[in-house]
């Protein structure tokens, strides 16, 4: 027999247990739309962390000899506008960047607040049940029947347009789709085994929620809140669009949507380029929900 001992295969049962980070990000990397999705949204969110490092411009500085320029022109200091300069001569890939700032802000703020709001009520409205279902149900119900940009432009008119107020409007009122999801899949796991085992083994109705409801709903909430996030970032470039967003000098990218449909057949570069990084932010949220989706549904996993 030889001294070298022959190394025998470990037993599956055996076998250290795989990550299910590691198994989430195996089953996602296979779908290359999520994942260049995912690549999209990351090189957005740094680049507008970073804006200051990836333009040289200052994205409110005027200079109305170098107005209108086309893209590729230098200045007279010999720097290049890579995407041109708008009708006061601002950089418009300075302005790009740094107007990301703001929708992903709201887009990230307002998510939160009307996710948060929806999962506590869809939590409450599906485990509970009864009237108070009833109740909040109604009141969703309520929300719906009212119109958002006649909602918006109501809210905004009396506080005055500003960055707390988009994210205040946005986010309470998008809390309807939340509670629905939430309590649809409340409703059916307090009726399974192990909710009742907890509840006969004299469990308190919070632990129960928060240990064995929220985690089995947590899954369709954040498909939603990822998906809503690219809906929000187009309601708050409208928004600035109708003059009703984040105010100049501050840039935004449906302000400059604005700005750019006067001189769109003299200098086309001022709406093209804000409305392709629209399209493409909120393309690559889309790819990355949907793959993230398909990856999170059960009824999915091979």
């Amino acid at each position: 027999m030889s001294a070298r001992a022959t190394a025998l295969p470990m037993p599956e049962a055996l076998a250290p247990p795989r990550s299910e980070w590691w198994i989430f990000l195996r089953r996602l990397a296979r779908r290359r739309t999520s994942l260049f999705g995912l690549v999209v949204v990351a090189v957005v969110v740094v680049t507008a962390l970073a804006a200051a490092v990836v333009t040289p411009f200052d994205p409110i500085e005027q200079d109305i000899g170098e107005r209108l320029k086309a893209p590729l022109t230098r200045d007279a200091a010999g720097r290049v506008h890579p995407l041109g300069t708008d009708h006061l001569g601002r950089d418009i890939l300075a302005r790009i960047v740094f107007g990301a700032r703001p929708a992903l802000l709201v887009g990230f703020a307002a998510v939160a607040i009307s996710g948060v709001l929806g999962m506590v009520t869809g939590l409450v409205a599906g485990y509970f049940g009864g009237r108070i279902d009833d109740l909040l149900m109604r009141l969703a119900d309520i929300q719906l029947a009212f119109p958002f940009i006649l909602l918006a432009i109501a809210v905004i008119g009396v506080l005055g347009p500003s960055l707390t107020t988009i994210i205040c409007v946005i986010g309470v009122s998008s809390w309807v789709v939340y509670a629905r999801i939430v309590r649809g899949a409340a409703l059916s796991l307090r009726e399974r085994e192990f909710v009742q085992a907890a509840q006969a083994l004299g469990s308190r109705d919070g632990r129960i929620l928060l240990r064995h409801v929220l985690p089995n709903v947590f899954t369709p909430w954040l498909v939603v809140a990822t998906l809503d996030m690219a809906r929000v970032i187009v309601i708050e470039s409208a928004l600035s669009f109708l003059g009703l967003g984040v105010q100049p000098p501050t840039p935004t990218w449906g302000g400059m949507l604005a700005d750019g449909r006067v001189y769109i057949s003299t200098a086309w570069w001022l709406a093209t380029f804000p409305g392709l990084a629209i399209l493409i932010t909120v393309l690559g949220i889309n790819l990355f929900g949907d793959g993230l989706r398909d990856t999170l549904d059960p009824r999915l996993k091979v």
